[in-house]
């Protein structure tokens, strides 16, 4: 018990911020609470870069797993986190800052409990640590008829996904007779022949209530409305928050929880990718809604994601540094980079009189904001994959580690998706002509503040320090996944169950009665 309080002490100081924050705007003033905004907003910045320090301290447990890729993602959670706390500044939450900056810091705190969860109940409370604040969070900004409705919409079918996914889960314990997720690699370590069939739908329901999570289809309809009724702060988390946080236990519960599903997993995966990509880059052609066009945008590099996620499932060849667990990790990074500087780029420019919120409201950006165009241009770019950039990197190590796994079906998802990113490309480059090549008759004058700007120098700064040189990052990604596997659990309640080999037990016994007896 103490090793794993230990273990969570970066979770721990943000869930006991977060909580005091809670109790200081229950009873404090109206007038105090206004006061708070930016006492708060320092505060939550100091205690996320606390949290980064209690990191590298925290020891290891049989529930959390220290690993590389959980300190990678813990750190990546809490960059993401103080860059979300600085687009924050100057949002329209009237007495509610305690209560938003609060439900940020549980949203971090539980992305950072899925990176390193080594049992299915902390992977599910770390998935509900996001989801609950993200409620509160939808709601507080804007009390008009869109942002009740998204925050609506996320509700209903974050519930309904949680529910999909806590009854897979279930299953899986009732097959392996373990909720660590070191017991449940080891049960079908031998020949599991054939896979019980709970499993297979245990499977098929985990994978659903990750897949609303990561946006992929056929659970992607929330996403675009969802986006597009609340605010450019709160879109960018929406991006990419809750997406890390589904490919972190994606990585713990497939990749190195039940590797032995892999070839089931490998088909169950390729029509999500092909879908999900497509979906998405087909309908951010019809889009002139910047959120609305985020929204499909992120569902198609989701689909990029996936494919790693199939490769890394079925052991893939490494090719060029990085296999395919390992380049769903320096995708992240690259991801987080170019999907928050797109944001940060229009919370930069919007005001209440003049809000950014379609492509044609950034016409003439390049003549009266060069050094904003600039940096959204590099942004669009990586998003495109257009080479000396963090996305051309991210895509190559996703593709390579899709034709170098030696399947056929994945060497096509490779050529689909590259087939998508030229597709995408029409939407992208199209906001950078309407940004270098349209006149505007309302030049936009940038209002926001020194965080903003600081977040998007901040992003273009690693979107091209990646693009130039990706060789630290692609070490960085892969050292993520070397010791990655999960650890045992030795407590004797948890010792895995023969269930799993039960089957293959059963069909050896009655073959080994089918055979002849040998004369004498």
């Amino acid at each position: 018990m103490i090793e794993t309080l230990q273990a969570i002490t970066p979770e721990i100081i943000l869930i006991v911020l977060a909580s005091l924050m809670y109790l200081a705007g229950t009873f404090a003033a109206a007038p105090c609470r206004c006061w708070f905004w930016g006492s708060l907003g320092i505060l939550a910045v100091s205690g996320l870069t606390l949290a980064v320090c209690a990191t590298r301290a925290a020891p290891e447990s049989s529930v959390v797993v220290v690993d590389s890729l959980a300190t990678f993602g813990r750190v990546l959670a809490l960059v993401t986190g103080v860059a979300l706390v600085l687009l924050s500044e100057g949002m329209s939450l009237d007495e509610a800052a305690p209560e938003y900056f609060a439900s940020l810091l549980l949203v971090v705190a539980g992305s950072m409990l899925v990176a390193g969860a080594n049992e299915m109940v902390l992977l599910f409370l770390g998935l509900e640590l996001i989801s609950i604040p993200t409620y509160v969070l939808l709601y507080l900004p804007k009390h008009d008829a869109a942002a009740q409705e998204s925050a609506a919409k996320y509700f209903f079918l974050s519930v309904f996904s949680s529910a999909l996914f806590l009854y897979g889960l279930s299953l899986i314990y009732g097959a392996a007779g373990s909720t660590n997720l070191g017991a449940i690699a080891r049960a079908g370590a031998g020949d599991v022949t054939p896979i019980p069939a709970t499993l297979l739908v245990a499977l098929a329901l985990a994978m659903a209530g990750l897949g609303f999570k990561v946006a992929a289809v056929p659970f992607h309809f929330y996403a675009p409305d969802v986006y597009q009724g609340t605010t450019n702060t709160l879109a960018a988390l929406l991006a990419w928050v809750p997406k890390a946080a589904g490919f972190f236990a994606m990585l713990r519960l497939v990749t190195f929880g039940m590797p032995y599903l892999a070839q089931k997993t490998a088909w169950l995966l390729f029509f999500l990718a092909a879908f999900t990509m497509t979906t998405g880059n087909v309908l951010g052609l019809l889009q002139n809604n910047l959120r609305r066009l985020f929204a499909y945008s992120s569902i198609a590099h989701a689909g990029y994601m996936l494919i790693g996620i199939g490769v890394g499932a079925n052991g893939g060849t490494r090719f060029f540094m990085t296999s395919g667990s390992e380049s769903v990790v320096f995708y992240l990074v690259a991801y987080a980079a170019m999907t928050l500087g797109v944001f940060a780029v229009i919370v930069y420019l919007s005001s209440p009189e003049r809000p950014v919120e379609t492509v044609d409201d950034l016409a003439g950006l390049a003549r009266t904001n060069p050094g904003i165009a600039l940096a959204m241009a590099i942004f669009l770019f990586s998003l495109t994959g257009i080479p000396i950039t963090a996305g051309f990197w991210g895509k190559f190590a996703i593709f390579s580690s899709a034709v170098a796994s030696g399947h056929h079906h994945y060497v096509l998802l490779a050529v689909i998706g590259m087939v998508n990113a030229a597709i995408s490309s029409y939407y992208y480059l199209r906001i950078i002509g309407v940004m270098y090549m349209q006149e505007s008759y309302t030049p936009i004058k940038a209002v926001g503040g020194r965080p903003a700007l600081a977040v998007v120098a901040g992003c273009a700064l690693i979107t091209v320090l990646i693009g130039l040189v990706p060789g630290p990052f692609l070490a960085w990604a892969r050292s993520s996944e070397s010791g990655s596997q999960p650890a045992a659990q030795t407590a004797p309640q948890n010792r895995p169950s023969p269930n799993l080999h039960r089957h293959s037990q059963i069909a050896e016994v009655d073959r080994t009665a089918d055979r002849p007896k040998s004369s004498r």
